[in-house]
Parts: structure tokens; C-alpha cells; sequence
């Protein structure tokens, strides 16, 4: 028997028992619904873990701060600790194995002027020749600092928020255009010395990140270390002479020490290297994975239920093709009579039963898009109630149900093997009919 002859008489033999076809094609997209919609939620959730965790910094960073929370291997906070954190240990990190590079940072809180308008910034010092290492990104004006010309500062996107006019009229603003507009940069920590001038630097050259969706670039100016300790020796040359010494004191003493591994999987294995010198540290892989844990859990979870719902449709596939067969029985006798092969029989009855799978699953697939799109959209208090807000940081931008281009073709090649499978003892029933047998059969 040809292949056309064969899809067509098993077309036509599905066409000519609609109701039950219809119920037993419904039954296949009950379950490919359930399947790609339960996966889709497991990637989406997935995805959305990995991403909140990489707006947050880079993977393969490690950041020793000087206060550190300590926690059990639960999570569970235990107490703080103040970590002095100096050159010295800058020096011991650097040599350490997988630590590409090391910096250390000083934060300090700065006001900038344009004319009569004041603005205030949040600035990180740290190594320019680590900014590489760390990822940082792209400028949309300006350069990087070098070691030959270290007095850039590199503005984030959000860093400077409007300036407002301190000279009696509080509620005027003013947007800094930072390729027109001249700076002023100031400390304000301390007392100036009533018989000095108050320091102020002229910012010459500045340069302005591209928007990373970082909020650590996105919020932050960052200067070179080394031209940040110039410039904060010349205001404390202007401070009263107690004010001076504390002064002084803070570029001795870092804030943070950031480090940046060579590959993720490493991260662990410098940490606890860190640990052993005695100093708590964080990354953000540390976090990452018992998030990811979550979403593993919770898309093998989604996955077997929609597992269930496909195989209550695989009996129904069973079910079905075994009836057929039954009210066929004759018509199995005349074809093996008028010497058709039995493996064509075969063929025609897992025909039928991969049409079954087939036509259900890409109906379903249809649907499917469907519920993600309603999911997406009206799932949010549903999902804020069920995940913790430690997984889920912006539940507005949030896609719970993501079907990637994999999925529904696999969904509907998993729904036809489901009708293949579920017709294949029918199927072989079939062909172990006796031909006399059959023939003597009413109907």
C-alpha cells in the first residue's frame, strides 16, 4: 500500500467517527497544554532568577566588606562583624589561585556644583586598571582613565539627580548637561578650617557610562584610587587639625574589597579561601544557587504534573484505537484477504494514533501561547503570593511563563510519539486478527 493510499484511509476512518476523534484529540490537548504551559512557568521563573541576580554585579565577583553578616548554613543571621580591611590583605588576595584581579575601594558621599545649582553623588574609588576585569561598561562619552591620565570621573546614567538652586529659590531644578555644563566637585565631611579656603576641584575631564540596568553602574561615579587620595589629601590640608587625623585615617581603612574570579565555578573555592584568613565575604553565586535549586524543583514539579495530564490522554489515545479496532474487526478481515501486508495495517492504525497525538498537540500548542499571555499578565498577585520576595525582586517586569522556540515543537513531536505509543498494542492487536475469523464477524 502506498503512503498516500495509507494517510488517506486513515484520514478518512478518523473523519467518519468525528465525536469520538474529537473527545480523544481534546483529551491530547488537555495534556500538551498542561506540559507547555507547567514547563513554560519553570523557565520563565528560571530566567527571571538568573536575571534579577545579574542586574545586581557580575557573577564571578567577591566583595569583602567592613561589616560583614555571619549566617549558618541555613541562611540564618547570627551576628555582625566589623573587618578592617587594608593593603595588606589586598596583598594576600592578589596571589591567591583563580583571582584575576583585585581592588580596593573607598566610598565616600561628594556634592558637585554647576554655577548656583548643587547636586549630590555617591562616588567609588577604586583600581582603573581592574575596570576591564570587572566588566565595566561601555561609555556613551569620554574615556576610561590610563595610567598616564588618571582624573576622569566616569558618571553612571542615574548618578547625578537634579541639581537644585541653593541660593534661596529651593524648589528650582536644573538638569546637568555633563558635556556643557562646567563641575565642581567638594567634600563637605568635615569642618573647614575657619582661616583656610574650602577645597573645590574643577572637573576637566568626565565621561558618562552607557544605561546597564546595573544599578551599581547605573547609580554610581567611580574615580581612580590613586587621583581620588590626591584629591582628599588636599581637602584634608584644609581641615581643622583633629578633623584632619580622622580624615586621614579613612583612606588607610577601605570600605570594600572587590575581587573578580576567573570563572564562576571558582567563586566557592576563593571564598573559602578568604574564610581562612579569618574575613567574611559575599558574591552574588552565592545566592544564585539556591535559587537556581528552587527553579529546578519547581520545573521538575510543573513538569510532572503536566506529565499526569498527558497520560490520562495517552490512555484515552489507548482507549480509542482499541474500540476502533473492535468495530473494525471486519474490515481488518477483508483487507488481509484482498492481501494487504500486515505491517501496512499496522501502519495505518499508528498512522491514525500519531494523527490523534499531532492534531492535539499543535491545538494545544495554540492554547498554550494563549494562557502564557494571560498568565503573564494577570498572574502577578498569584506569583507574589507563592514566591518569596528574596527570589523575585520586581514583580511589575516579571514574565512568569516563558515558551522558548524548542518547546512547542518539542511539545507537539512529544504529543505524536505520545499517539505513536499509546496505538502501538492496538495496533499490533490488529494485525494478529484472524482473517476467517474477522469475515464471520457481524457488521
Amino acid at each position: 500500500m502506498r503512503i498516500s493510499d495509507l494517510m488517506k484511509m486513515g484520514l478518512r476512518n478518523l473523519a467518519r467517527r468525528k465525536a469520538r476523534t474529537l473527545l480523544t484529540v481534546i483529551g491530547v490537548v488537555i495534556g500538551t497544554i498542561s506540559i507547555v504551559v507547567m514547563v513554560s512557568i519553570g523557565i520563565g521563573m528560571k530566567r527571571n532568577f538568573n536575571s534579577q541576580v545579574m542586574q545586581q554585579g557580575s557573577l564571578t565577583s567577591i566583595t569583602v566588606s567592613t561589616y560583614a553578616e555571619i549566617t549558618d548554613k541555613d541562611g540564618q543571621w547570627l551576628e555582625s562583624k566589623q573587618q578592617k580591611l587594608n593593603d595588606a590583605l589586598v596583598d594576600q588576595i592578589k596571589v591567591m589561585d583563580h583571582v584575576r584581579a583585585v581592588s580596593p575601594i573607598i566610598q565616600k558621599g561628594i556634592a558637585f556644583y554647576s554655577g548656583n545649582y548643587q547636586g549630590w553623588g555617591q562616588v567609588t574609588a577604586m583600581d582603573s586598571a581592574t575596570f576591564q576585569d570587572f566588566g565595566f561598561p561601555e561609555l556613551e562619552f569620554g574615556e576610561y582613565p590610563t595610567p598616564e591620565k588618571n582624573d576622569t570621573i566616569i558618571f553612571g546614567v542615574d548618578s547625578l539627580q537634579p541639581f537644585y538652586y541653593y541660593m534661596g529659590r529651593s524648589n528650582e531644578t536644573k538638569t546637568v548637561d555633563l558635556q556643557k555644563d562646567k563641575l565642581r566637585l567638594v567634600f563637605q565631611e568635615y569642618q573647614i578650617d575657619e582661616n583656610k579656603k574650602e577645597f573645590s576641584q574643577s572637573l576637566k575631564n568626565v565621561a558618562k557610562m552607557v544605561r546597564t540596568d546595573n544599578w551599581e553602574y547605573d547609580y554610581t561615579c567611580y574615580m581612580d584610587i590613586n587621583y581620588f587620595k590626591s584629591l582628599y589629601m588636599k581637602y584634608c590640608n584644609t581641615l581643622k587639625l583633629e578633623d584632619r587625623k580622622k580624615a586621614i585615617a579613612t583612606l588607610k581603612d577601605y570600605q570594600q574589597i572587590k575581587i573578580n574570579v576567573d570563572n564562576v565555578k571558582n567563586v566557592t573555592k576563593v571564598q573559602d579561601k578568604i574564610k581562612e584568613l579569618g574575613f567574611q565575604s559575599t558574591s552574588l553565586a552565592m545566592y544564585l544557587e539556591p535559587m537556581q535549586e528552587a527553579s529546578n524543583m519547581l520545573q521538575t514539579v510543573l513538569g510532572a504534573i503536566g506529565a499526569v495530564a498527558m497520560l490520562v490522554s495517552a490512555i484515552s489515545i489507548a482507549n480509542t484505537m482499541v474500540m476502533s479496532i473492535y468495530e473494525r474487526t471486519k474490515e481488518i478481515g477483508i483487507m488481509k484477504v484482498l492481501g494487504c501486508i500486515i505491517k501496512d495495517i499496522k501502519k495505518l492504525f499508528l498512522f491514525e494514533a500519531a494523527m490523534i497525538g499531532l492534531f492535539g498537540g499543535i491545538i494545544g500548542i495554540g492554547f498554550s501561547y494563549i494562557a502564557s499571555i494571560l498568565i503573564n499578565k494577570f498572574g502577578q498577585p498569584l506569583f507574589a503570593a507563592l514566591l518569596s520576595s528574596n527570589y523575585m525582586y520586581d514583580m511589575e517586569s516579571t514574565k512568569f511563563s516563558i515558551i522558548p522556540f524548542w518547546l512547542p515543537i518539542g511539545a507537539a513531536g512529544f504529543a505524536m510519539f505520545i499517539g505513536v505509543l499509546s496505538g502501538y498494542f492496538p495496533a499490533k492487536r490488529a494485525t494478529k486478527i484472524s482473517a476467517i475469523e474477522a469475515m464471520k464477524t457481524e457488521g
